[in-house]
């Protein structure tokens, strides 16, 4: 495999990647098991900051996946893994809110269910306060 053709979440020496190269790329939780992949990233307009990664986890062939909004600063590249490590648990993901568009209550302009959803995760608000 040339460096250009590196599967995704595999290091190319190269400090920065396409934001379709990180799609499909793997999550790992703190112990080192497959946790789930990136399904797709969500972009801060103004600042051009990634905000979000959605993961996907569980089922087969992503058939009867499960989709929850992670904070990207939960996210912590692994060259080793080729993937991501977090300290997000299984049993965090079953019990976090939902927050995607495929729910009838998607809507990404509702500061109090970002403030949900970042507090959950314990992670700062990206906006500032």
């Amino acid at each position: 495999m040339t460096q250009t053709d590196a599967a995704p979440g595999v290091t190319t020496g190269k400090p920065l990647i396409e934001s379709d190269r990180v799609e499909g790329t793997a999550v790992y939780d703190p112990t080192g098991d497959h946790l789930g992949s990136i399904k797709r990233l969500m972009i801060e307009k103004i600042s051009g900051k990634v905000t979000y990664a959605v993961m996907s986890f569980g089922g087969f062939l992503g058939i009867g996946a499960d989709e929850h909004t992670i904070p990207w600063s939960k996210l912590t590249y692994d060259t080793g893994l080729g993937g991501y490590c977090t300290d997000i648990t299984e049993e965090q993901l079953r019990g976090a809110p939902s927050f995607y568009r495929e729910r009838d209550d998607y809507d990404w302009t509702d500061r109090d269910r970002e403030r949900e959803l970042l507090d959950y995760w314990g992670a700062p608000y990206y906006w500032g306060i």
